[in-house]
């Protein structure tokens, strides 16, 4: 069989900060499906910081990818050869990819796209990011119209979402993320009431300003400094959604955990809670129902990063867990200009 399958592997497990040497790109056999599978032919793939994550065995949830494999991650494709018959050749679907241009999956366990959606949103507002937002807010953080919500990476690809949830709410919306220039269009295009650079040089006194009737939500998606700046800013029964810890991802010494655990918790009897996305699935039409909702009348919008071609993902991903990106970044191996 011809080597047609363009994929890349990770050549080695990090130790310390990730580089593009730690992937490397390979070919291998198309793979021949089975009874009850799909082939399918990527369009597309998401660069996740939780990936990272598993590359160190921190998150379990993330898989935990050795060197020789395939670099994980969910995509969407089409399907150009079935043995399922829920899923005929031709339709499009949201199945874990990884880097690779070709990928056998059961059909059953295939996500398929309505052909009127867009299957690039089953990558950001509709997929796994759309749904932590939207799980993390409402059920988790149980947002009411009115409250105070600060978010953190707000311009990343679960924090831009975040925050226009949040303001669809009815709450007023805080963001925090890494540079002014992303502060400025979250508050320009998304809507959010304010944004400071956790950068700046005086992070916390500016913090201290775009917040000052407290806070009674935050969403946490980056754990170390900026959970223990927001600790001092929760009003009384709080509640913290801890959905991920990207400043600890990408370096093999972890800051140690923020002051004011737990005696802040105690003290603002505040709730914190953590929540993985995966432990709503039985929910999820009912999120994407609503979500597309929001989409078709133009009151959610997705910010898409992208960057084509299956060798630029290991530098993509590498300036993604340096803070490169705006919104949800994905890799493209169709001919999208």
């Amino acid at each position: 069989m011809h080597h047609d399958n363009q994929q890349i592997l990770i050549n080695s497990l990090p130790s310390g900060k990730l580089s593009a040497d730690n992937y490397r790109p390979t070919s291998a056999p198309i793979p021949v499906i089975g009874d009850g599978e799909i082939l399918v032919k990527t369009t597309a793939f998401l660069l996740s910081a939780g990936s990272r994550a598993g590359l160190q065995g921190s998150a379990s949830y993330a898989g935990a990818p050795s060197a020789g494999r395939v670099m994980n991650s969910s995509g969407v494709g089409e399907v150009i050869s079935s043995q399922c018959r829920d899923v005929p050749v031709g339709r499009y679907v949201q199945v874990p990819t990884g880097w690779q241009q070709f990928s056998a999956h059961s059909g059953y366990d295939a996500t398929v796209i309505p052909a009127d959606h867009n299957p690039i949103d089953y990558l950001g507002p509709l997929g796994i990011n759309g749904l932590t937002a939207y799980f993390g807010l409402l059920d988790v953080a149980q947002i009411q119209a009115g409250e105070n919500v600060m978010v953190s990476a707000a311009a990343g690809s679960v924090g831009h979402l975040v925050g226009q949830i949040a303001t669809l709410k009815g709450a007023h919306v805080v963001g925090i993320c890494g540079s002014n220039a992303k502060a400025e269009r979250l508050v320009s295009e998304l809507g959010f009431r304010t944004a400071v650079n956790y950068k700046s040089g005086h992070y916390r006194d500016q913090l201290k300003t775009a917040t000052p009737n407290g806070v009674d939500i935050y969403f946490d998606n980056t754990g170390g400094m900026i959970l223990g700046s927001a600790l001092f800013r929760m009003n009384l029964r709080g509640r913290i959604a801890c959905c991920g810890v990207v400043s600890q991802y990408d370096t093999d010494r972890p800051e140690p955990a923020p002051k004011g655990i737990p005696g802040l918790l105690v003290n603002k009897r505040l709730t914190m809670r953590g929540f993985l996305v995966y432990d709503y699935a039985q929910r999820f039409n009912e999120a994407r129902n609503e979500l597309q909702g929001w989409l078709a009348r133009n009151e959610l919008i997705s910010l898409t990063d992208e960057v084509y071609g299956l060798d630029s993902a290991p530098e993509a991903f590498v300036d993604l867990l340096g803070g490169g990106n705006i919104g949800t970044r994905i890799v493209r191996l169709d001919q999208a200009t």
